[in-house]
């Protein structure tokens, strides 16, 4: 893969799940996104790299439509994006997986509660049975069947995050955009919510946006790495390719 810098537009293929051209955001004076491009495809984890308050996690709730931006291409899943109504959105955003910074669980829910609720609100067709056999894999495949029918609060920082990606994959989603996947967990747990993650994608065959600050997740998970700064796509490339570069605005993050 060779290393590219500057703001050139992406090349959308039959093999591209999530494609973005220009892509403009700002609020008031804050210009957060100025004509970003992107390009993921089928099976790819892209790791969105940048400083805090550059406009990583505006960009990917854009992307699943929980904010609009000013102009600019959105297209997942071929589906273009601008003018999509309600009912269309929902059908995307249940083949998109989103695993919130904070895990976002529900307090009064039992694990078991949490995972059914997506399923309930998505495959209302389902069996009770079928229902249960998701639950049960979905927990198996974290390690943490045990927990069925325990609170969140009952559960370590870890465990949260275990069950806030198994209540992510339970529908099976075909790409996953990830938050802070490691933020506030020990170097030994993070590790292991990376391989996770990497597991669990190749399972599954999921694509992948993951934003991190965790450089460990970020070589370990990354097959390509997008540098987000000035609001552009300014650099992208492998890790180590990243990493060797001789612009300091990226090489500084490499350095440790």
């Amino acid at each position: 893969m060779s290393l590219k810098t500057g703001y050139g537009t992406e090349t959308e293929t039959s093999e591209t799940v999530i494609y973005l051209e220009n892509l403009c955001k700002s609020f008031g004076e804050n210009h957060v996104l100025r004509n970003f491009n992107l390009r993921l495809n089928k099976g790819e984890n892209i790791v969105i790299l940048g400083r805090s308050g550059s406009g990583k996690s505006v960009l990917i709730k854009c992307i699943i439509g929980l904010i609009k931006p000013d102009s600019g291409i959105i297209r997942v899943l071929q589906q273009d994006m601008s003018g999509i109504g309600l009912r269309e959105l929902d059908q995307i955003r249940s083949r998109v997986g989103f695993l919130f910074q904070s895990n976002a669980l529900y307090d009064s829910m039992t694990v078991r509660e949490n995972l059914e609720f997506p399923l309930r609100r998505h495959r209302r067709e389902m069996s009770e049975e079928e229902v249960a056999r998701l639950v049960e894999e979905a927990l198996t495949n974290v390690g943490l069947p045990h927990t069925i029918n325990m609170m969140p609060s009952e559960l370590s920082g870890g465990m949260r995050k275990r069950i806030a990606l198994a209540r992510t994959l339970i529908l099976k989603p075909e790409i996953i955009l990830y938050d802070e996947p490691t933020t506030g967990l020990d170097p030994i747990t993070a590790g292991e919510i990376s391989d996770l993650m990497i597991e669990l994608g190749k399972k599954y065959h999921t694509s992948s946006i993951i934003i991190s600050h965790d450089m460990h997740c970020v070589k370990k998970v990354a097959e390509k790495i997008v540098m987000l700064i000035e609001g552009k796509c300014y650099q992208e490339g492998t890790y180590e390719q990243l990493k060797a570069s001789e612009n300091e605005a990226v090489r500084k993050f490499f350095e440790s």
